[in-house]
């Protein structure tokens, strides 16, 4: 019953909660930082390491050190700042991964792979209006990047506007069809709208293409659990992370709900207060 009230809640409500903007933004930016370029690997220097989308929070970390050293030893090799900056961001330190691509740049500045990743790291780091210009510099208009025009796309949400994402991640589902993380991108634009029903079939085929990633199944279960559907978020999530960490998730989603739902009370409150 209580997980149905706050789904109505949820649906009823026009704008979601900033804790649920929050969280959709985090998970876009997230989106933005593996679709700009080719999937940063560390294969170039280890042929037999993972994508970086791939690593569990403890390989990130080793990343960290371990590619700090060959950045310092040679900052100008281009594949070794572009992988240190991706790993970097994984790591949530957008900062340092903006710096290390601001020198990048500089020394190839017609590279079109390392202005896309400069795009990302600047995205990352908040600076839409630069990351924008940078990725659309990247792009080569008689061979479209379908990543690029996703990126691109996951930077107008960012910046509050969605019909411009939207229209972008058609745009690029016709040059990739299918396209896992353009289909969540495109359901994440719509839980930035609360149309949760949207977002989960946009998911469901996401999740079911060859090349779906842990992201977007995560992103799928969040779905699930913003309807309230906690089992069988649990479920999904469960797929991906720790048991300990599903649970955190869904604690999470829990909390998101409650939040609408006491803001819906408080203007619906409101609401009757002034008729009366």
């Amino acid at each position: 019953m209580g997980s149905a009230l706050h789904l109505n809640r949820l649906t009823d409500t026009r704008r979601p909660s900033r804790a649920l903007v929050g969280l959709t933004a985090l998970l876009l930016s997230a989106a933005l930082a593996g679709c700009a370029t080719d999937r940063t690997t560390t294969g170039s220097i280890n042929r037999n390491a993972k994508p970086v989308e791939q690593m569990n929070a403890s390989e990130l970390a080793q990343s960290v050190s371990s590619y700090s050293k060959l950045y310092q030893r040679d900052p100008n090799n281009k594949s070794v700042a572009m992988a240190y900056a991706s790993i970097l961001r994984f790591n949530n330190m957008n900062e340092q991964a903006l710096a290390v691509m601001r020198k990048t740049a500089i020394v190839h500045p017609e590279d079109r792979k390392v202005l896309a990743a400069y795009g990302k790291a600047l995205a990352g780091a908040g600076e839409f209006t630069a990351a924008l210009d940078a990725i659309q510099r990247a792009q080569d208009p008689t061979q479209p990047d379908w990543r690029l025009i996703s990126a691109e796309g996951a930077i107008y949400d960012q910046t509050g506007r969605p019909e411009l994402a939207r229209n972008l991640y058609q745009k690029a589902l016709q040059v990739r069809p299918n396209e896992p993380s353009i289909l969540s991108n495109l359901a994440m634009s719509h839980v930035l709208e609360n149309d949760l029903v949207t977002a989960e079939r946009y998911l469901r085929t996401a999740v079911q293409q060859p090349g779906a990633d842990s992201r977007v199944r995560q992103n799928l279960a969040m779905v699930v659990g913003l309807q309230g559907r906690f089992d069988e978020a649990m479920a999904i999530a469960k797929q991906e992370l720790s048991p300990q960490q599903a649970q955190a998730n869904v604690d999470y989603l829990r909390t998101i709900l409650s939040q609408q739902n006491a803001w819906s009370l408080i203007k619906e409150e409101d609401k009757q207060t002034a008729q009366q």
